[in-house]
Formats: structure tokens, sequence, C-alpha cells
């Protein structure tokens, strides 16, 4: 299945894993790639530049497919080492890099000077335009229902692909309630040029976190996410549990006045304790409502090649048979 998005990528299935936090490794993206998709190493994740580089060379030990790394830049006043860590993407000869969070076009030059595809992760049209703008190859564009932050226009991907699709003369993929065939042929349908999988990935073989985060995926419905953090302009969808619960009451009592130090306990370092020590209620951690749709955890070959069939299935013959019969 060639789209513009496997050709700018050099990727053989237009599926890409999502930069996840402490889920983004290399055992998972060197997974992905080898599947056919495009893996992703989160950097932040890595504690250092050094680890980074390190996690680098680990993932070309495991693959010869291409591979990238997200970069979330952040609003810190104590920012990361970001000149450390784009430049051990760059001295690691990593040629596809998915940005999130700040705009990033300060790196730009660097990154586009390296050789290195930028695709972009957004959640409103406008926030795509501006990508395309400041010179990324490509954008992910992040529905409602995406795990992590959707953003505060709460605008579902049945919308926001089609009007993603009438503006942008990038490609794009889609995020947010991507699980199987039929989320990839819908999503093509609507104009973009492949998927993005966050959650999905997660409940996989090779994702290098707890049984318990993968199982409790598995046993959650679409009804079971909740959103945080809404009064600080900062919402993200989550996991319910016990710590959520905790965080949403704080939320109640405290209203416009709260602030992020009064939810610290159940946002921060909470990733950590959940996805290495299966913690799940330890605080709240990304999780899409996509995962009414998971009902196991296969290896990750076995997804893709499955997500793949039934894609293919769905166009050559229920649509196929559906124009013939026209």
């Amino acid at each position: 299945m060639k789209t513009q998005i496997t050709e700018l990528f050099g990727i053989e299935h237009p599926i890409i894993q999502g930069g996840m936090h402490y889920v983004g490794f290399a055992e998972l993206a060197a997974a992905v790639s080898n599947a056919g998709g495009l893996g992703l190493i989160t950097a932040l994740t890595q504690p250092s530049p050094e680890a980074l580089a390190h996690e680098i060379r680990h993932c070309r030990d495991m693959t010869d497919k291409p591979f990238g790394v997200n970069l979330t830049f952040l609003p810190a006043r104590n920012p990361p080492d970001y000149p450390g860590y784009v430049r051990a993407i760059i001295d690691g000869g990593v040629k596809i890099v998915e940005t999130a969070g700040n705009n990033p076009q300060k790196w730009l030059p660097l990154l586009k000077e390296a050789g290195i595809k930028v695709i972009h992760k957004c959640t409103s049209v406008r926030h795509a335009l501006k990508a395309e703008s400041i010179g990324c190859d490509a954008v992910s564009v992040d529905g409602f229902e995406c795990g992590g932050h959707p953003g505060e226009d709460d605008v579902p991907n049945f919308i926001l692909l089609p009007r993603a699709a009438d503006e942008l003369s990038i490609p794009f993929v889609a995020s947010g309630g991507m699980a199987d065939g039929r989320s990839l042929v819908a999503a093509l349908a609507m104009g973009a040029g492949g998927i993005n999988m966050g959650t999905r990935f997660v409940a996989t073989h090779e994702a290098p976190v707890h049984q318990n985060v993968k199982q409790a995926i598995v046993a959650a419905t679409e009804l079971d996410t909740r959103l945080v953090m809404r009064p600080l302009r900062n919402t993200e969808r989550v996991l319910n549990n016990a710590g959520v619960e905790r965080l949403l009451q704080k939320e109640r009592q405290l209203g416009a006045d709260i602030a992020f130090s009064d939810i610290a306990d159940e946002v921060g370092g909470v990733y950590p304790r959940v996805m290495k020590d299966g913690h799940l209620d330890a605080g709240a951690w990304s999780c899409g409502m996509v995962a009414g749709l998971i009902h196991d955890i296969p290896k990750v070959g076995e997804l893709v090649k499955r997500i793949m069939h039934q894609a293919e299935e769905i166009v050559e013959r229920r649509l196929h048979a559906m124009l013939s019969q026209a």
C-alpha cells in the first residue's frame, strides 16, 4: 500500500507508532519498523542526550529499517537539554523526527540541514497550517479521541481529518481512535496518508511496559478514559483510576483557582511508577478512547499484518463489491 506517507518516510505500511513517555524505547520502535511501519524512540524518556544516543544505537542494532525519534518541546522554566538531544539525533544518523508540544521552528534549520524529515503533532487545522508554513514535511492530526493531549477545541477525527485534507498541501496521518484495518481505511478515505497509533501499540508483546498496563488497556472500554487538567488548559486524556479520581476531586473543589502544584502528586513522576512498576493507581497516565477496540496483546508483527490484511479486505471485497453491484 503506497501513500504519500510511505513514500516520504520510506516505509512499507502507512502505520506510525506514536511517541509515548516510558513506552517509546528501542525495543518497541525496532519491532514496529521491522513490521514495515515507522517506530519512534521517545527522546525525553531518556535522562540525557548521551542516553538517547545509546538508545538510538541500540535500535539500529535491532533493525535496518527506517525509524525515528519523538522530541517534545515543553514550556518549562528549566527545559531539557534540547541542543544536546538534537545533536544526538543528528549524530545518530536518524532521518525522521516527530516533534510535539511547542512550535519547533527554532530547531528546523539544524534538522533540515542534516536531511531529516519532520512530522509535527497538531490538534487543530490552524496548528497544522502553521507547521506547514514553517517547513514541516508532514503533520500528525490528533483528534479529540486521542490519548495524551487532545488540545482544547474538542474536535473529533470525523470532522478534523476532512478539514485538514481541505486545507493542507503536505501529507498528514490520523491519530486518535486508530486501532485496526477499519481505522486505516477510514483515515485514508478522509484524506490522511496513514495512521499514528499510540495506545494500541502499548498493548503489544514488545511494548516494554508492565503487564498490568497492558491488561488494564485490554479490560477498558471506550467509556473508561477521563479528561484531566482542563482548568489549566493543558488537557490530557487518561485512563481512569484511583489517582485520576483524586485529581478530578481536587479540580472540582478548587475550580478556577487550581494550580499545577495542587495536583503534582497525581501527575509528577507518575510514568516510571506506572509503566515500569505496574502501579496503575499512582496517578494520571495517557490512554485513548481506542481502548474500547483493543481486546488482545499480540506481537507487533502480527498486529501490523492483521491491520493491513483487514484494510485490504475492506477495500478489495466490501467496497469493490459495493461498486460492482452499483
